[in-house]
């Protein structure tokens, strides 16, 4: 009797499984579209997080026997046929292009790097289970309608589906940035376009390895990705320092030659942060780029990180050089942002009141020569000391002859006005964009920001102790103002503000803002020489 019920139940399990494996019906098969939502798929292919994400996949089957497949809105077509209870499904070859990460120096594309492929999947076979398709791929795909599948389509490209915890934190980073800039005037001309750039580059879309919307900073072909290339090949900063050298007077330079070392002076921050990158591990062509934030200047740190730590070049031990540029950027910019904010407490801490009341002698008038043989002789100085700085320095210079010759006041004025917002609108508005969660939010831009707060700490403390050391080598009638000192590096004109409003503070009589001037432009020059001095060593 025990065996009969054991081969009355077995015989019941086979008839189930005839029933729910029967024979595919091709009507029911072409009615709708088959949908799986299954995990493991790159959500970004340049970003360095190993996370994945869940994607819809979806197969559409049609009366005059083809299919097509969508897999990470990737399309792949073919041929069906039924045999028996199975479904057989020959695809077609597929011409894709992968994108990868840029290692060709050479290749214009920012970013990604394409290459060719044809992808061949062979043959797949399926059963229907319980009115679900089972592919022999290992996934079970549902029916849905048309229009359900639609909307669920629609869905995933949104912002909604696509968002996560990274790019709200970086949407806060971008909404602060623009705040300080309308709130307390820190260099709205930059943090405005920087901070929108960051909500730009943080909206969620729809991204997989081998699919291009071209819509994002890293997505070849877009908009953005083409204004970026400014920043990956270092051409946006050379056309900066056109139009600062159009719009820099270097008469107080001139006439205070000696102040010139305060300027030097400050530049050890960028050496004393590149040993300290190298110290916690950073590769020394990294370090180096990182080092230039002691510089406290935006155009020279972009313009090194896109030299030195790219994402492309190839170091000896065929390790790739990381790619630091969103990070040194934003942290330069910032720290450049925050000057009246970080200076004074650092300035108080070092100077007594006695020296912030020191009374420095106005500059003497500079004649129109000495100011045109200034950036000559500054050009052709520098550029043999450091040729590999000629592209920031040559710039310079160049725009500062274009001002004080006299003759070319059309081409000082376009490039002090129109040429420097149109290329401070680009780069800051791209060097936001490229702060894309998954590529920005990692340990290293922590390091990096701590490092950039340090070095420049670091820079205005050299500055200052240097000027106090030239201050008791100086004589009675004509002392140095420590304070000045703060003003080497290359904030310009906002270090030298500062040093103004502290001065005017502790003396209502006491004008320091032309002392401060000559190491502020000096600064520029000293933190163009250093970058110059690390891309010798490190290219």
């Amino acid at each position: 009797m025990k065996k009969c019920y054991t081969w009355l139940v077995v015989l019941v399990m086979m008839m189930t499984q005839l029933v729910s494996a029967g024979e595919i019906e091709p009507d029911k098969l072409t009615q709708g579209k088959w949908l799986n939502r299954s995990d493991g798929y790159v959500p970004n292919p340049v970003g360095q997080s190993n996370d994945t994400v869940k994607r819809y996949k979806t197969i559409t089957f049609k009366d005059d026997f083809t299919f097509s497949m969508d897999s990470a809105k990737n399309r792949y077509s073919g041929h069906w046929s039924i045999s028996g209870n199975k479904i057989i499904m020959t695809f077609n070859p597929k011409h894709v292009v992968h994108y990868s990460i840029n290692t060709d120096p050479d290749n214009l594309q920012s970013g990604y790097m394409t290459t060719d492929d044809t992808i061949r999947l062979g043959i797949r076979t399926g059963t229907q289970q319980d009115g679900k398709l089972v592919l022999s791929d290992g996934y079970t795909y549902k029916n849905n309608t048309a229009a359900v599948a639609g909307l669920k389509n629609f869905w995933e490209f949104t912002g909604f589906a696509n968002a996560m915890p990274g790019h709200f934190v970086m949407l806060f980073i971008g909404i602060i940035f623009i705040f300080l800039a309308i709130r307390f005037h820190y260099e709205p001309l930059l943090l405005i376009p920087i901070g929108v750039g960051i909500l730009i580059g943080n909206i969620p879309m729809f991204q997989a390895v081998d699919f291009n919307l071209k819509l994002g900073v890293y997505e070849p072909g877009s908009v953005m990705n083409i204004l970026y290339s400014g920043v990956v090949k270092g051409w946006y900063p050379p056309l900066i320092f056109l139009g600062i050298g159009a719009m820099t007077d270097f008469s107080s330079l001139i006439s205070k030659p000696r102040l010139m070392l305060l300027g030097a002076a400050a530049q050890f921050g960028i050496f004393a942060t590149f040993l300290l990158a190298l110290a916690v591990g950073f590769a020394p062509p990294e370090a180096g780029a990182i080092g230039i934030i002691g510089g406290a200047d935006g155009p020279t740190a972009i313009f090194v990180s896109s030299k030195l730590a790219n994402g492309v070049n190839v170091m000896a031990n065929g390790e790739t050089v990381k790619n630091l540029i969103g990070p040194i950027a934003i942290a330069a910019y910032s720290y450049m942002a925050l000057v009246p904010v970080i200076q004074p407490p650092i300035i108080k801490l070092l100077t007594s009141k006695r020296e912030r009341r020191i009374k420095m002698k106005a500059p003497r008038a500079v004649s129109k020569l000495e100011k045109i043989i200034f950036p000559i002789v500054g050009l052709l100085l520098t550029a043999y000391i450091s040729p590999t700085s000629l592209p920031l320095l040559g710039m310079l210079f160049f725009g500062n002859i274009l001002k004080e010759s006299g003759v070319t006041r059309r081409l000082a004025d376009t490039a002090g006005n129109a040429l420097v917002d149109t290329i401070t609108i680009l780069l800051g508005l791209t060097v936001g964009a490229s702060t894309q969660a998954d590529v920005f939010l990692t340990s290293d831009s922590i390091l990096i920001f701590v490092m950039g707060a340090l070095s420049f700490m670091f820079a205005t403390a050299m500055g200052l102790t240097f000027a106090k050391i030239m201050n008791w080598f100086s004589p009675n009638d004509n002392p140095i103002n420590p304070m000045v000192g703060a003003a080497g590096v290359s904030a310009v004109p906002d270090s030298a503000r500062v040093v103004q409003e502290m001065g005017l503070k502790e003396d209502t009589s006491n004008h320091l803002l032309m002392q401060a001037m000559a190491p502020n432009v000096s600064g520029v020059i000293g933190s163009a020489v250093g970058a110059g001095i690390l891309l010798s060593f490190l290219m």
